[in-house]
């Protein structure tokens, strides 16, 4: 987006160099400022960066930063005065806005007293530091001024949000930390906030400075027991379990929810009035989501690390990548392996194999699915167990394993509908359209799409139905009809955009591309395209981020410039033949070759030569399709 511009990128508060790395512009003119408490030294050794350390605020600055807090509140301060409180706060910002702040809330008080309070307070620390950083002794005796100037029950809470597991949250989670009402405790975080101890980024929303965050908690360990504190743990973990679970209800709504206990006394889960508000929650929450998960694990309470990685696969944002989920996973089947929970690690290892899937690590999701299989058999739950063959036979299907494909849908299919479960027979069924439309068997994909669509339907779920209507707009797409394609896509899409899933969404674009360059829509495709490789590049879908590449060669050569066509077809072949997909890659080489032919006929006969190796092990019809129309070429080429 900004090869072409000028930009001044701002990256405020990195925390490691991964996080800078892929904010970076691939080329062009623009220039990226990163602030950091790091020192990055990656990023200077292989990006080139430039390290500017900052020093504190000179002393007029620090002083100006004072008077502009206290102004209005309080009559006019002596400069010397101020800028003994400046230096008492070692002229850091963060300081100086507390200081400032307290100095602010207390008008009448001189500015002698708080200079003499903060000054005592200084004099403490400095008997008990080491010396080592005297920055952050000055920096701690201002917190501790502050935190000591609370009322018992504001520096109670402040104390316990040290245990909340990230830096951001909520009203409702800071109450459940608390043991009080959302009112009590909007009052207390009220005190927080003016005392300038945290900071609040929305309504009921707040967070600490991470540097604040690690004195609350440094507090909760010297002056809560260990008693209070796992309480204080218990109650907040019990309040994400039961909210995350309250917003499945809209996200998966035909997922079954684990049997839980009651919320903890104290602790007031959230409702959701529609799927829009649980994805909002959910979307806001991510960030904490891996936190308790690895907090629960750390702190002995196993149950409820697996409980929350289960649910949390079904409370995650439909927008979010399956990477972000793994971790959450990993240490949830460390903690049901821990509990010998059977059934909990069947579950978190059927997750796996779909997140797995999700990100082309095909190795590591049939091993996973193979031990769930494994698991369920053992343990006697068929729904289990046809689960996870289903999903096995998603695997094979995107490796084109289509005869595997075809029979684990088979015996998953058989088993749903033996157990009652309309919809994953339902689910079943389509994915078995789908094998049959890859193999190139069309009238065989068309006679089940109608049956699996009218399931979907009648059931009311829509991501299965949209899935089933990109299937069929592929389908008359083949078949020539152009319109009826259209029409399906649209209405897929619609479905996609209405979950906010940007799973769905990025995949399903494919399919609109292909019909807008068939019916010479070129800009329109171009487009489709282009949000489908962003999509897919967020999702760390590398495998469908090159069909996008593909459709853009395609739309490119379409258009007669085969030199931007050659240039996508390379970059997608790259990538098919990195992840070890001989299929995709002899297709993207058939691509290549068609593209630079009319420039290169040699170099083109080398592509489809390449191609016929790769499809040697294929032999469905759309495989000996390809393979004789190649062989033709190249017939035709040497004649």
């Amino acid at each position: 987006m900004i090869a072409d511009r000028r930009v001044l990128i701002l990256l405020d508060n990195a925390a490691t160099v991964s996080q800078v790395r892929p904010l970076l512009p691939g080329g062009g003119d623009s220039l990226v400022v990163v602030t950091s408490r790091s020192r990055l030294a990656g990023l200077s050794v292989r990006d080139g960066a430039q390290r500017i350390t900052l020093g504190t605020l000179p002393e007029p600055e620090a002083v100006a930063l004072l008077r502009a807090v206290t102004r209005g509140y309080r009559p006019e301060d002596d400069g010397d005065k101020l800028a003994e409180l400046a230096r008492l706060c070692a002229r850091l910002p963060l300081a100086l806005r507390i200081a400032a702040e307290r100095a602010a809330s207390h008008p009448h008080m001189r500015l002698d007293d708080l200079i003499s309070d903060l000054r005592d307070e200084s004099a403490l620390w400095d008997a008990l530091s080491t010396g080592i950083d005297d920055e952050a002794e000055a920096i701690r005796s201002v917190f501790t001024w502050s935190y000591r100037a609370l009322p018992t029950h504001s520096a109670r809470l402040f104390r316990l949000l040290g245990l909340h597991p990230g830096a951001a949250f909520s009203l409702p989670a800071a109450a459940a930390l608390g043991e009080a009402t959302p009112s009590r405790t909007r009052q207390l975080l009220d005190d927080l906030v003016g005392a300038h101890l945290l900071e609040q980024t929305a309504p009921d929303r707040f967070q600490f400075h991470d540097l604040l965050r690690a004195y609350a908690t440094d507090l909760a360990q010297a002056e809560e027991s260990s008693d209070q504190r796992q309480a204080a743990r218990r109650r907040v973990l019990s309040w994400y379990l039961h909210t995350a679970d309250a917003a499945q209800t809209w996200l998966y709504p035909s997922e079954d929810h684990l049997p839980l206990p009651g919320p903890l006394p104290d602790v007031t889960p959230l409702v959701f009035t529609d799927y829009n508000a649980a994805v909002d929650w959910s979307e806001r929450e991510q960030g904490n989501f891996l936190p308790a998960v690895r907090d629960a694990a750390r702190n002995g309470m196993d149950e409820t690390a697996w409980q929350l990685a289960t649910i949390l696969w079904f409370a995650r944002p439909a927008s979010s990548s399956e990477r972000d989920w793994l971790e959450l996973g990993r240490i949830g089947l460390e903690a049901a392996t821990r509990r010998e929970d059977q059934r909990a690690q069947t579950r978190l290892l059927i997750n796996t194999g779909i997140a797995h899937r999700a990100l082309n690590n095909f190795s590591e999701g049939l091993d996973a699915l193979e031990r769930a299989v494994t698991l369920a058999r053992s343990s006697q739950s068929r729904f289990d167990e046809a689960q996870a063959l289903n999903l096995m036979g998603l695997i094979h299907l995107r490796q084109r394993e289509l005869d595997l494909a075809d029979a684990h849908f088979g015996q998953a299919m058989s088993v749903f509908r033996d157990l009652g479960n309309g919809q994953r027979a339902a689910t079943a069924l389509s994915n078995i359209a789908s094998t049959r439309l890859s193999a190139g068997r069309l009238p065989e994909a068309a006679s089940v799409i109608d049956e699996a669509l009218a399931a979907h339907r009648a059931l009311a779920n829509r991501g299965g139905e949209g899935n089933l209507l990109r299937i069929a707009a592929a389908l008359r797409l083949e078949e020539g009809d152009t319109d009826a394609a259209r029409r399906s896509i649209d209405e897929a899409l619609d479905i996609a955009l209405a979950l906010r899933d940007h799973t769905r969404e990025g995949f399903w674009l494919l399919t609109l591309g292909d019909i807008q360059r068939t019916a010479a829509q070129h800009g329109d495709a171009l487009t489709s395209y282009q949000r489908s490789v962003m999509l897919h590049r967020r999702l760390g879908d590398r495998s469908r981020e090159a069909l996008a590449w593909r459709g853009t060669g395609q739309t490119y050569a379409a258009m007669d410039r085969h030199d931007e066509a050659t240039t996508f077809h390379r970059q997608a072949a790259a990538v098919h033949r990195d992840l070890g997909d001989m299929w995709q890659l002899a297709l993207e080489l058939d691509h290549l070759a068609s593209a630079v032919h009319p420039e290169d006929p040699e170099t083109a006969r080398g592509h489809w030569i390449e191609a016929l190796t790769h499809l040697t092990p294929y032999t469905d019809p759309r495989a000996t399709s390809i393979r004789s129309r190649i062989e033709a070429l190249l017939t035709r080429a040497a004649g």
